[in-house]
């Protein structure tokens, strides 16, 4: 039988699949925790110098006449990182995130060769560890260090947790995994917000934020390996054997599961070239190359207005612990809209993720059109509900990119989509600097990114009610393809095929 087959035998969401699924989603809330460390552990409290803003001839010295007046804890009150050594701070948190692009373009590809579980064990493993390195940290230098080593893991484990968490049920349910995926980081950062409330001192906040990845590794330890990856890279019987054992812990009786297709599981997992699916069939395939071109520039968009939107707002004043809630909870309206359009026949995936790119940009462009502060209608309400819309987009972008890329290369292809989506986020702190140059001009960057993007999207394919693509060879199958459409699209196809025959 194929595999949706049978997931219909065995359960496309079980209670097993329910208890699996529920430990990677709430994973999320810890790496949502160590992606926002650096904004409180790298919080900058005023500060007073003793004799004035003179200069002095070395920091040893400027450290003898700096006193702290805010009440924090944070790296820069234990190393002074003010005034001349001001940028570490921004440096560790840099170095976090490159590290996580690092690791998107090195554990991604990777997963696809070896194996879902041995990739996300491994880099949960060591995020953990790291992330107590960066707790008892002796030294900004062991401090930077960990933190770029805390972003590899991350990079690496959270694309390896996101597609397990499709992987493991029936392609019915990915875009409710998926989304509750990206809710609950939303939710993450808004606990992270409290965490940081109620533990002020650094090194206290920083071991509270990691020590829950010890309970999330044990739980983790015995799931099993990714019954799709098994059945895409050859391995069928050992596929069956996952498949039975889930079976048996939704409580069906052991069923008789004989997986097939009509080309061999080993041959349908090598590229057009015989070799193994890897990074470079996203260049050299003739359907991927277009696919993955406009799939990075969506990534790069969702980001950079992403984060340029909260940058811009971040200069608001006012209770940090509270700013850092609301970025994550403005959010969660999002998702909701998510879950209802994208499972509609006439919105899908395509067509809701343009529309709500589409929205961001032209949010964007109304805040130029309103005042900044006083009226009900504002800049600051409108960049917010631009933030929502694009919100909203990244969540579907996940969904929609794992369901276009096949499983022996998904991992290989969201690892790509994900660098070029640090690299929007790398940008994005400077396009609010381009005020500058014009004071509309950071929200025109904005307006046309989310626009462009948006109307780009449209020229991909797709997925609502489709079949999930195994290998390389059923993207450019026109009998897939036939496959791909549901019953009724099928049947109105060939009645209409069968009327000049019938008239004949």
């Amino acid at each position: 039988m194929d595999l949706e087959e049978a997931y219909q035998v065995v359960g496309e969401f079980g209670s097993y699949q329910k208890r699996m699924v529920i430990i990677l989603i709430l994973l999320q809330v810890y790496m949502a925790c160590q992606s926002m460390l650096i904004i409180l552990v790298g919080a900058v409290p005023e500060y007073h110098i003793e004799q004035g803003d003179q200069s002095f001839s070395n920091h040893e010295e400027l450290i003898q006449h700096v006193t702290f007046t805010g009440d924090v804890s944070s790296i820069v009150t234990e190393w002074f990182l003010i005034k001349h050594q001001a940028f570490k701070v921004s440096l560790s948190g840099s170095l976090f995130f490159a590290g996580v692009l690092v690791g998107n373009v090195l554990f991604g590809p990777l997963s696809d060769k070896i194996g879902r579980k041995p990739i996300f064990l491994t880099c949960l493993f060591f995020e953990v560890l790291f992330g107590f390195a960066t707790a008892l940290a002796p030294t900004y230098e062991v401090f930077a260090l960990s933190r770029l080593l805390v972003g590899l893991m991350n990079g690496g484990m959270a694309l390896v947790c996101f597609v397990l968490t499709q992987e493991y049920v029936g392609k019915s349910y990915w875009a409710l995994t998926g989304t509750l995926t990206n809710m609950t980081f939303a939710v993450g950062i808004a606990l992270f917000g409290a965490l940081g409330y109620f533990i002020r001192p650094w090194r206290n906040l920083a071991l509270a934020a990691n020590s829950p990845g010890v309970l999330f590794f044990l739980l983790c330890v015995n799931l099993p390996e990714s019954p799709r990856w098994l059945f895409s890279r050859g391995y069928t019987d050992r596929a069956e054997e996952v498949l039975r054992y889930v079976a048996l812990r939704n409580g069906n009786a052991a069923p008789t599961l004989l997986l097939h297709r009509a080309s061999s599981s080993k041959a349908g997992s090598r590229g057009n070239d015989g070799g193994r699916p890897g990074v470079l069939h996203l260049v050299t395939h003739p359907v991927l190359r277009w696919r993955t071109v406009l799939l990075m520039y969506v990534w790069y968009s969702c980001s950079l207005v992403y984060y340029g939107l909260t940058m811009g707002a971040s200069g608001d004043a006012g209770n940090r612990y509270l700013t850092v809630a609301m970025y994550g909870l403005v959010e969660l309206p999002a998702y909701p809209l998510c879950i209802y359009f994208i499972n509609k026949d006439w919105a899908g995936r395509r067509k809701t993720m343009s529309s709500f790119l589409g929205l961001a940009g032209l949010s964007c462009f109304c805040t130029m059109l309103v005042p900044i502060t006083g009226a009900l209608v504002n800049s600051t309400s409108l960049a917010l509900l631009g933030k929502l819309m694009v919100s909203a987009a990244f969540n579907i972008v996940y969904v929609y990119t794992s369901e276009l890329y096949p499983t022996v290369i998904r991992n290989a292809g969201l690892g790509v989509c994900s660098m070029s989506c640090r690299v929007g986020g790398i940008l994005a702190p400077f396009v609010p600097s381009m005020k500058a140059l014009h004071a509309s001009m950071p929200f025109t960057v904005f307006c046309l990114t989310g626009v462009s993007a948006g109307c780009l999207s449209l020229l991909l394919p797709e997925t609502l009610n489709k079949p999930l693509l195994e290998t390389l060879e059923e993207l450019s199958n026109p009998s897939y393809q036939r496959i791909a459409e549901t019953r009724g699209q099928l049947l109105n196809d060939e009645e209409e095929k069968a009327t000049p025959r019938l008239k004949k």
